[in-house]
Formats: structure tokens, sequence, C-alpha cells
């Protein structure tokens, strides 16, 4: 039996395991441990699709896996922190649970993904992954700036990222097909802001980075169509 067809199935399952345990240092309240567990998350999500692609094993049962996956880390994981965080924000019972608005919406995101057949070149909607980068994010915000723990602002926060996330607001995905700088100029302008934005800034620049890559897709699709 040939073991490559079971390597993309794999790492999924290491995304899988990065979002557990992201769950369980919320719950004894080991927040810093939680970005850096996303992020190692995002890479295998990234890789296992990469590796089907290059292995030719993709199959449903794996794209299946994929996003329940990605449900843990990328829906479950950044709705927990969001309650974690507004918790800390608020003497209030309920206030709190408002952060799973984050898991239910990222619920319907993927769900409406695995049958939209549009989303071939661009997303349709805030990718989970990157929602929960934005979220995690959002530490290190905190970290410099208290001030931004404020329950308001937290609310807010989960309310407008959760529409992202079901938004029909074309996204650039970071697939390239070619690598014509004519046919890639936004991708090629997010890369080496964000690069250039994290060596300056530090993890800091992650949720700002996010933000920047909903506008340039926005300031891309506006473009596009007034190409055609």
């Amino acid at each position: 039996m040939s073991l490559k067809r079971h390597i993309p199935n794999f790492l999924t399952c290491c995304s899988l395991a990065c979002g557990c345990v992201a769950l369980v240092q919320i719950s004894v309240g080991n927040l810093a441990l939680v970005p850096p567990l996303v992020w190692l998350a995002a890479f295998f999500d990234f890789t296992d699709g990469f590796a089907a692609r290059m292995l030719k094993t993709s199959s449903a049962m794996g794209k299946e896996l994929d996003s329940i996956s990605d449900m843990v880390s990328f829906g479950v994981v950044p709705g927990f922190l969001m309650f974690s965080l507004i918790m800390g924000a608020t003497d209030s019972f309920w206030l709190p649970y408002f952060g799973f608005l984050i898991t239910i919406f990222s619920a319907l995101r993927l769900a409406k993904f695995n049958i939209d057949t549009r989303q071939s070149d661009k997303f349709i909607g805030l990718p989970t992954p990157a929602n929960a980068l934005f979220i995690t994010g959002l530490l290190y915000i905190i970290d410099q700036a208290p001030a931004i723990q404020n329950s308001i602002y937290l609310i807010a926060i989960t309310v407008i990222f959760s529409y992202l996330l079901v938004a029909e607001l074309p996204l650039i995905a970071l697939k390239f097909k070619n690598f014509s700088f004519k046919d890639n100029s936004f991708r090629y302008l997010l890369v080496l802001i964000s690069v250039l934005a994290l060596l300056v800034f530090g993890l800091v620049a992650i949720s700002p980075l996010i933000i920047l890559y909903i506008i340039l897709s926005v300031v891309d699709g506006f473009l596009s169509k007034k190409g055609e």
C-alpha cells in the first residue's frame, strides 16, 4: 500500500491537532501560545493542499477532513479566543458569548465554500485562516495598547468580521497561475508590504495586514470591473 496518498490527510490532522492544543491553551489562560499554534495550523493547512496536488492524491475524504480541521483551528479557536478576550473586558455574563459568532459564521463560510464553484481563482468572503490570523493578531495589539481590550470594540470587531466571512466580497487568493507581474500585481504588492511590515513593526502588524489584504482585494476587484 502506497503511503503517499496518506500524506495530505496526515498534514491536515497536524493542523487539527494544533487547533486542539490552542483550545487547551485558551482554556488555561495561556494566550501567548495561541497565535503560534494558529500559524502552524495555517502552515499545515497550506501544505496539505499543496501535497495533494503534487502527489495527485486529492480525494473527497481529504476535502471533508480539511473542512473539519479548518472549523476547529480557524473557527472554534478564534471564537473561543474572542470569548476569552471579551470576558476579560466585562463583568457581564452574557456579552462574552458574542465571541462565538465568529465560530458560527466560520461554519457558514466553510459550508458555503464547499458548494461554491466560483472560488477557484478568488475567494468570495474572508477565508477562515485569514480571519483567525486577524483575531489572534489582536493579542499583540492589545499588548501594545491595552485600551483596545474593550468589550464594545471587541464585539464590534466580532460582528464586522463575522459578516466578512460570508460577504459577497471577492478577495485575492494567493494562487499564482503564472509569475507575470501584470497578472499578479496585487499579489506581489501584498507579499512585499507584508514582509516589510513584519520586519519593521513585528507581530503587531499581523492584524493590520489582514485589513490591508481586504482593502487591496476591494481595489483589485474595482479595477478589474473598470477594465472590463
